[in-house]
């Protein structure tokens, strides 16, 4: 007999389809992706499901503060700095 924990249930594509749905509307997505990665309740699939989001969601932000300060130092440069 499998452990469950080394073999976790499959997630349906009914599952799947809620959860994307849910994804969809703002401020519930962030909350149930740390709800879903940190838990510890969730399918082990889509915890790391979860974890590979809010990954991505924090390499994001990250590209658009450099862009953002990237793009604004170029103005205050291209402006003679006031």
């Amino acid at each position: 007999m499998e452990n469950p924990m080394t073999n976790p249930e499959v997630v349906s594509t009914k599952e799947w389809l809620i959860t994307i749905l849910l994804m969809i509307i703002p401020i519930v997505n962030i909350v149930l992706l740390f709800l879903w990665a940190l838990g510890g309740n969730a399918n082990p699939n889509k915890a790391n499901w979860a974890k590979a989001t809010l990954i991505w969601f924090a390499i994001t932000i990250v590209l658009y503060v450099i862009l953002g300060v990237t793009v604004g130092a170029a103005f205050f440069m291209f402006d003679g700095g006031m």
